[in-house]
């Protein structure tokens, strides 16, 4: 019981705020993410190599090379050459 209870503490404590989207970008060149959360749009430039973390409720976001992907916050998104993936 006493694992039970740890391991529920700790599946509560990793569902809460601590999670977002990451964004990694694999690129020699900076790129640009649009984020859509809750009605309003914003651009998160990445720079070449850099990891960012956005969208820690749910969001939408359009790739650099414009797919458009529906986030819940728990994703990695991987750019290289241009294209964003999903991991």
């Amino acid at each position: 019981m006493k694992k039970f209870c740890l391991a529920l503490a700790g599946l509560a404590a990793m569902s809460g705020h601590g999670m977002a989207a990451s964004a990694v970008n694999l690129d020699s060149e900076p790129r640009t993410l649009i984020v859509t959360e809750g009605g309003s749009k914003s651009e998160i430039a990445i720079g070449a190599g850099e990891t960012v973390q956005f969208c820690p409720n749910g969001c939408f976001v359009t790739m650099p090379n414009g797919d458009r992907e529906a986030l819940n916050g728990s994703e990695t998104v991987e750019i290289s050459g241009g294209v964003g993936r999903i991991k």
